[in-house]
């Protein structure tokens, strides 16, 4: 299999991270986990999984890729271990990384800044039920291990 090239951007997340985060729903707790990218068939899609170690959060997977048919399309596929699939739209752009969801019940957008070094990566979540206003979500430090 051939590596999509429109996913070679991301190449920068290739590998292990260790993170540490906090819920504006769960105040006082910080959270710990760890999160893995690795290229599926030789870099046809790439592959997110994570994992905190908190119960509250739920450990997830998901899969990037590309549609050929729409330039701009390019979509994350998410599931996690509460049985929650989602479909979310990503772009990156001078190493800030974004996905989002727009459905009325629960919208959530995700802005991720990779650091220079790409050692690091700054996640902020947001999210808006049932069209109130957007309120914090997930917030994490990612710190690469290898």
């Amino acid at each position: 299999m051939q590596a999509n090239p429109r996913l070679q951007v991301l190449g920068v997340l290739i590998g292990e991270w260790t993170t540490v985060g906090a819920h504006l729903m769960l105040p006082g707790k910080t959270f710990h986990g760890r999160a893995t990218f690795t290229w599926l068939e030789s870099g046809a899609f790439l592959l997110f999984q994570s994992h905190i170690d908190e119960p509250e959060i739920p450990d997830g997977v998901a899969i990037l890729g590309t549609d050929d048919a729409m330039p701009d399309a390019v979509a994350m596929l998410y599931f996690d271990v509460r049985n929650v699939s989602r479909e979310y739209r990503w772009t990156i752009s001078d190493n800030v990384w974004t996905w989002s969801r727009d459905e009325p019940s629960l919208s959530q957008r995700m802005v991720l800044t990779i650091a220079e070094d790409g050692q690091s990566i700054q996640a902020k979540g947001q999210m808006s039920q049932n069209g109130q206003p957007w309120e914090s979500d997930l917030q994490l430090t990612y710190t690469r291990v290898s």
